[in-house]
This record gives structure tokens, sequence and C-alpha cells, in this order.
């Protein structure tokens, strides 16, 4: 493989249609799996693109995780401040990653995770009850797809939901924030609340002698009292998988529905055998990669396919073009929810795989089941384009939905 004399693509870019690529991201892919992209402060980074090809680089150990290491790539200005405070689990390589996530992974395992799916089925019937109570029309992203994954990652953490205008809103300031001062501002807010919270949960072990059931109750019990976790650790665990335990799911449930509605003979074949389900949750995940641009940086020298990867290149894995790859799946541009999708690298690939992937998984199945099977006229309120559709830097999705029925 060669690497081609053509200008650096800029990167990221924003999607005309909310479940396509930029129009510019398909040329990087005939360009070859490794491409040249340029950041917004002028520095080229690789861009690979090919699908066999991101899978041995996220796994080979010269590949680095670590936010803090200064040749980082920051993909949009705000991620200038992602080096000032460790980030646990994406941010930091092994051993540090994998004893951290030891210590989380029995709360998102599959036995975790389908003890609570009775949980979110009424969580997901009571938002309809009163959706429809409300309607007909409602804006799905406020009234559905926030609060399902909100309340989830809620339950499971042990965060009171009441505080969820709070956390909402901090989130949507941290990721939406245009440079590293409103970033820095919103990821502080989130430390002091969650310190907050976490002597407060001390206090209840202390004198009842007993936690709340929620996992950061358990690791306040266990690993901060036995020294594995220090306080700083723990806030910044529990910061990483609030908001992205809420905000990555929020945007699939809504974007998965607009795509479908969007899509009527595929909604219809789900219709028809709700079995389907399943496959078609990973085939939308690979279609739609919301998380879409995955930083590494290079430890030492790589050559690759006839290139060389210098130590401290930036590398950028666009998963809305490794997972369109013609190699791996026929006709990727066509959403089929009848597709074998499960080798996506939506959730990544290797140790730094999504944690919360058993979560996100079952209530994407059980939001869009229960929301096209309890609303069967449903449809949008508005014209397909006049959706608001979120740019490019942040996690791909939808500000609103509106839909009537």
């Amino acid at each position: 493989m060669s690497v081609t004399n053509s200008p650096a693509t800029a990167f990221p870019q924003a999607r005309t249609c909310p479940y396509r690529p930029p129009a510019a991201y398909p040329e990087l892919a005939a360009r070859g799996p490794l491409a040249r992209v340029r950041l917004y402060d002028g520095r080229e980074v690789w861009a690979v693109t090919g699908h066999a090809e991101a899978r041995a680089l996220l796994t080979d150990p010269r590949i680095s995780s670590d936010r803090q290491n200064p040749s980082f790539p920051a993909i949009v200005p705000r991620a200038e401040a992602q080096g000032e405070r460790e980030l646990p689990l994406i941010g930091v390589d092994d051993p540090r990653h994998a004893r951290q996530r030891r210590m989380l992974i029995p709360a998102f395992g599959l036995k975790r995770i389908a003890a609570m799916r009775p949980w979110i089925q009424r969580t997901v019937d009571g938002l309809l009850d009163a959706m429809l109570a409300a309607g007909p029309g409602a804006d799905l992203v406020s009234a559905y797809a926030l609060p399902v994954p909100s309340m989830a990652i809620c339950y499971l953490l042990g965060v009171p939901y009441a505080d969820h205008d709070f956390f909402e809103g901090t989130s949507r300031e941290l990721i939406g924030a245009r440079g590293p001062e409103e970033a820095r501002a919103a990821r502080d807010k989130f430390v002091g609340y969650f310190h907050g919270l976490i002597e407060e949960k001390e206090r209840r072990l202390a004198t009842a002698g007993g936690s709340g059931g929620g996992l950061l109750d358990e690791l306040v019990a266990t690993s901060l009292a036995d020294g594995r976790l220090d306080r700083d650790e723990l806030v910044m665990i529990a910061l990483l998988l609030l908001v992205a335990g809420h905000e990555t799911t929020s945007n699939m449930i809504s974007l998965g529905a607009y795509t479908l509605l969007e899509h009527p003979d595929q909604l219809a074949a789900l219709r028809a055998e709700p079995g389907l389900m399943a496959g078609a949750v990973e085939e939308l995940l690979r279609l739609l990669s919301i998380a879409d641009g995955l930083p590494r940086v290079a430890l030492e020298d790589i050559e690759f396919h006839g290139v060389t990867i210098r130590a401290g290149d930036g590398l950028l894995f666009p998963a809305s073009v490794v997972n369109r790859d013609a190699s791996v799946y026929e006709d990727p541009d066509t959403l089929d929810v009848r597709r074998s999708a499960r080798h996506h690298v939506s959730f990544g690939f290797g140790v730094h795989q999504c944690l919360g992937q058993n979560l996100a998984r079952a209530e994407l199945e059980i939001a869009l089941t229960s929301l096209f099977a309890r609303i069967p006229t449903l449809r949008l309120a508005v014209a397909p384009d006049e959706v608001p559709v979120k740019p490019a830097g942040t996690l791909q999705g939808l500000f609103a939905l509106p839909v009537t029925w």
C-alpha cells in the first residue's frame, strides 16, 4: 500500500444526512486503509479506514490511549483540556486500564444487565404511557430517548435521578464546549458534584452500615475503602460512566428511530418479525456510527502496510468509514435489518472496547421495540431535513426529533 499525495482531508466534518457520513469521508476509504487528515489546529494525523487494519492497530500495544501523552491528538478545541486530569478506562493504558476495568466488569456483565431488563422495560413503558397521555405529538429526544438511558445509568450507578437536570445540562456543556475553558468548567462542575455524592455515600455507609445498592456504593465500600481506588480516580470513573452511559445511548435511540422511520420497508420487516430487533440494533450501530473518530497515539515507529507510522503520530479511527468497508459488508451504505453486523467497531475493539455495550444493547432493543409496538402510526412531525442534527466534533445525533401519531 502507498499513501497518495492528495491534500489531507479536514476532520471532523458535519453530516448532511443524519445517518450517512460526511460526503468527503468515502474518499478517505478510496485512498487506502490509511490516509492523512487535518485537524482544526492544522496538525495532520493518520485516519485508519480499513476494517481489518483498524482492528489490527486497535489491538497493537504500540498504539496508546493515554490522553495525557503530549502527542495525543485533540480532534476539537475542547479536547485540549483532556490531558489535565487522568481519564480512567478510555484514557489510560494497561496495566492501569486493566486494574480499573476489573473492578467494573461485574456491574456491566451479561448476567447483571439481563437482571436489569425487566426494570428497563418498566421504565420504557412508563415513559411511553406519559408520552401517549400528553400527545399526540412529542419531542422524542426529551420525552423518551434521553430519559431511558439517563434513568438506567442512574439506577446502575446509584446516582439520584432527581439530579438529572444538572447532569444532563452539564453533559451538554461538556460535549458541546467550544474550547478548553468551557470544557474545563463543565468537567469541574461534575468533579464537585461527585466528590459530594461520594462523601455522602461514605457517611451513609459509616452510619447505616450498608450501601445504597448502586455501583458507586459498592466501589465506596470496597475499592475506595481498601485503597485500590483513590477518591479522585473514583470521581473521574463516575463522571465518565454517567456521561457516556446516557449521551451515547440517547443519541442512538433517537437517531435509530429517525433512521427506521426513513426506511419504512425495514421498519415493516421488524414489525412483521420482532425477533429481528437484536440484529437490527447491531446494524443500526454499524450504519450510524455515532462515536466517530476514536483517537490514539503511536508510542514507537510502526511499519504498517508499507507506511511508517512514527512515534508520536496521532491516529484516528473513523467508525463511519471503517463500518462501511465493502470488503466486509456487502452494499455497506444500505440499512439491512437482516444483516449480520456483529463485527462493527462502533464500540471500539480490543481491550478498550466499550464497557457498557451490554447495557446499551439492552436499552436500544427494548426502547425501539416498545416504541414502534406501542405507537404503530408514529411518524415525523416535520420534513426530514428540518430535524436538527448535531454538528461535527460531538457525538452524532439529533438535538430534537418532533414526532406525531
